[in-house]
């Protein structure tokens, strides 16, 4: 079964400054820990190559994606000492994704709009 789509992802990459991988690990189990209370979250995970981390997360609508900043926003102020955001993309339909351009013009994302057509499974 085929749903209409309304899911938006968060596509942070960051940039670890040098020697603090393991102070940066160190918060990811914060991240999921709190980020499993929150019931919009469609999938959450770190994954790292050399000094990048990306975080692959996906949450129900804006308001989901705008919850999991606000329920993160401790652990996301100490990693951003330690982290560059080297690039920051909002993915989603052209209504949730016009519902975040405001709230989050400060973070200067790239803001990628789906193309009608696809398909998501309930």
């Amino acid at each position: 079964m085929f749903i209409n789509d309304s899911c938006c992802t968060l596509v942070p990459y960051f940039e670890i400054h040098p020697g603090k991988m393991d102070q940066f690990k160190a918060l990811l189990s914060q991240f999921v820990e709190l980020t499993k209370t929150e019931p919009a979250c469609v999938h959450y995970a770190f994954s790292i190559d050399g000094n990048v981390v990306h975080c692959r997360e996906g949450y129900d609508n804006a308001e989901g994606l705008l919850g999991h900043l606000k329920n993160v926003g401790a652990p996301l102020a100490e990693a951003l000492k330690i982290s560059n955001i080297l690039r920051l993309e909002i993915h989603g339909p052209a209504a949730e994704v016009d519902k975040l351009r405001a709230p989050l013009a400060g973070l200067k994302p790239q803001f990628f709009v789906l193309e009608p057509g696809g398909i998501r499974r309930a």
